[in-house]
């Protein structure tokens, strides 16, 4: 019963407070914020002239963090799509910023590991969020308590979403 009750509550127009527009909204503002973080870390290599990396593959370095993985690895923690992650490790590796070693248990599997100008990339992003802690409170007015109810509400929305590919719902 309490299904068929959600599915009329979906259908209802999208007026104020009706879970489809404060769904929908969530959708449009989790889309804009990736762009924006990405933008963000972007300039944030830029002031330090390190423009030669991408936004995505300085937060792929940044969540690589002191790991040695493989692509399938990075992959399956949910952070990328295969091909980017293909695509842009090979590129990392060409600038200097992983390691590049065949596993010795197997040999197709290639491990990759940060290199001293990668941890570098990795320490520009760890500042950037550490001096972003020192004003978000008091500028963004968001609290640890705030964040504690994104963070579950996020989580939710992602097991709902693995759900849905993962038991084709």
């Amino acid at each position: 019963m309490s299904v068929a009750l959600d599915m009329v509550r979906l259908r209802t127009p999208a007026g104020e407070g009706s879970v489809r527009s404060e769904y929908l909204h969530a959708l449009r503002m989790i889309e804009r914020l990736h762009r924006l973080l990405l933008d963000v870390v972007k300039d944030e290599f830029d002031r330090h002239g390190g423009a030669e990396i991408n936004s995505v593959q300085a937060l792929l370095l940044n969540n690589m963090g002191d790991d040695e993985l493989t692509a399938g690895e990075l992959k399956t923690r949910g952070y990328y799509l295969g091909s980017n992650v293909s695509y842009n490790l090979k590129k990392l590796v060409e600038m200097g910023y992983l390691h590049y070693k065949r596993s010795e248990k197997d040999r197709r599997s290639v491990r990759v590991s940060l290199t001293p100008k990668g941890l570098g990339a990795r320490l520009i992003i760890q500042k950037l969020y550490e001096r972003q802690l020192l004003s978000l409170e008091t500028v963004a007015q968001i609290s640890h308590e705030d964040f504690k109810g994104l963070n579950k509400a996020l989580v939710r929305l992602e097991r709902f979403w693995t759900d849905q590919v993962r038991y084709r719902l």
